[in-house]
């Protein structure tokens, strides 16, 4: 609870992306950008909340992206923290913290681990890994691929981004290394630490029925099918050299496997969002004890949905109830670019850093929320982007900002309060609780919440023209109180879209328009008159 409000604190952790890149287009419109606006309409409505992520340094996609560039896995780590939370920044991604992978992140992740390990919850296993005799290295992870043993797609190592299955050890078919294709590759045993989700078979199906009734489907059907076989060993450290030393006697000169990091690196970046805000939390785990009772929620990609959904939750059950565990998983599907996935390797990609630079980012994220992924793939088009934002959004909105101030000017109504009808109070009710239907969690939807927002502003538009065709010296009181009744909906428009518009909304706000709230059900008798914000189709007209 917060002491300030007494309200149950949500905690939205953005999975950490990994630092081998800049984020695209394709990032963004999946996890960063539904868990903004959520966090965003959560502070728009009084509610106490932590939005926060960091970076996934131990992912061996590091390695393998450092030795394609020509750089090291450390210098390419660093680069791409401080590109990623610049990204971040110009999208107007609202974390409240940005986690480094420092000191205070690898003491985090080694507590959390070495707690299971004391506590006997790790086995000892003796496995079979791809191999490079040449070199004398392992392949596991992002360093490997081959084919995907369920639905046959290429694969990396661990889990298939297609069927989101995982396929550890001697799974993948026709295993090749992702650095050097060319090399021969064959197995070898080698003895690593595990954590058997079988053990947690129990706890994980009954927490899985409890949320088939709310999460999206493609990630409850994946449960189904994961938890309607064997649960395979999570690897719990590997025999490579990236990543965070091993601490435990059995395994030496092994690492962490990334994965294994997830909890406690999202709790460290919990942690460092407390401190952003001035808090002082006693450990870096804090707010997951489960006497805090905190709100969990992860936004995340169907490629992370394994290891969010099974591995991170066994690891959490392993503690035996010291930790919450997640009450909703938000999960998005694939964003492609023109009808094909980004890709940078092939030069397929929209940076994001760059579109913003071109498209003010109030029509980038309305595109994106109207165009996200949410029950399957879809697909971003600068053209579309361009047509349907000046089409729908920008023309409409600011005919109706011209014609209100028109009316007011026409009226003489300058700095004037003008009366709010019963009837436009329940019309702004009804408008926000849509928008709010959108933005909780049980119906969250960014494209249908955004669909709202052109669809009020020409039904309003509608209104404004209609009032500028009967406006006459002897409707003039009759018009004043319409023109009262369309500021207080417009008004109550600019709240409920202020989590997409937000640059909108902050102009808004200097202009009176816009007060930080949203309001469910307003009843004012009053309202004043204030300027609209005009949106622009360029980054030099915004």
């Amino acid at each position: 609870m917060s002491e300030q409000t007494g309200q149950r604190r949500t905690v939205i952790i953005g999975p950490p992306p990994t630092p081998n890149g800049d984020l695209h287009v394709g990032h963004i419109a999946g996890p960063y950008m539904a868990a903004d606006v959520h966090a965003r309409y959560l502070r728009a409505t009084g509610q106490p909340v932590l939005y926060t992520t960091g970076t996934d340094d131990s992912q061996t996609y590091v390695v393998s992206s450092a030795a394609k560039l020509g750089t090291t896995p450390q210098a390419l780590a660093e680069k791409c923290w401080h590109d990623i939370q610049e990204t971040l920044g110009l999208m107007g991604i609202s974390v409240d913290g940005f986690a480094p992978f420092d000191d205070g992140y690898r003491a985090m992740a080694l507590d959390f681990l070495t707690r299971l390990y004391d506590a006997g919850k790790f086995r000892l296993r003796k496995v079979k890994l791809p191999y490079i005799e040449a070199t004398g290295e392992f392949l596991m992870e992002g360093l490997v691929s081959g084919g995907c043993p369920v639905c046959l797609a290429v694969s990396r190592g661990g889990l298939c981004e297609s069927c989101g299955h995982p396929n550890n050890f001697t799974e993948l078919t026709d295993p090749r290394s992702t650095v050097d294709p060319t090399a021969e590759v064959t197995y070898r045993e080698a003895e690593i630490l595990v954590l058997p989700l079988e053990e947690y078979r129990e706890q994980l199906t009954a927490y899985h029925e409890a949320k088939q009734s709310t999460w999206r489907p493609h990630i409850v059907q994946l449960m189904r099918e994961l938890l309607a076989r064997p649960l395979p060993d999570f690897p719990i450290t590997y025999p490579t050299g990236w990543g965070i030393p091993a601490p435990f006697p059995e395994t030496p000169g092994q690492v962490l496997n990334a994965w294994a990091e997830g909890m406690p690196a999202s709790m460290y970046c919990t942690a460092v969002a407390q401190r952003a805000h001035g808090e002082r939390p006693a450990t870096d785990d804090e707010l997951w004890l489960a006497g805090n009772g905190i709100r969990l929620v992860y936004f995340l990609g169907f490629d992370n949905a394994y290891f969010w959904g099974l591995t991170h939750l066994s690891l959490l059950l392993a503690h035996e109830g010291r930790y919450v565990v997640p009450d909703e998983i938000v999960c998005n599907e694939f964003y492609e670019l023109e009808n094909e996935k980004f890709s940078t390797s092939k030069g397929h990609v929209v940076w994001t850093r760059d579109l913003v630079r071109e498209v003010p980012r109030d029509l980038v994220r309305f595109h994106l929320a109207l165009t996200a992924p949410e029950h399957a793939r879809t697909n971003f088009s600068r053209a579309a982007l361009e047509k349907i934002t000046g089409e729908r959004l920008v023309g409409p909105w600011n005919r109706l900002g011209s014609l209100l101030g028109k009316a007011v000017a026409e009226l003489g109504l300058q700095d004037q309060e003008l009366p709010v009808s019963q009837a436009a109070n329940a019309r702004r009710a009804a408008m926000a609780e849509r928008f709010e239907a959108g933005y909780r969690l049980t119906g969250y939807s960014l494209s249908r919440t955004a669909d709202l927002i052109p669809l009020h502003t020409e039904r309003l538009l509608g209104r404004a023209e209609a009032l500028l065709d009967g406006l006459t010296p002897a409707t003039r009181e009759a018009s004043a109180a319409a023109l009262g009744d369309l500021f207080a909906e417009v008004r109550t428009l600019l709240a409920a879209a202020s989590p997409i518009l937000i640059d909108l909304a902050e102009r808004a706000r200097a202009e009176g328009g816009f007060d930080g709230r949203f309001a469910v059900a307003p009843e004012e008798r009053m309202t004043t008159v204030f300027t609209l914000p005009a949106l622009g189709r360029t980054v030099a007209e915004s």
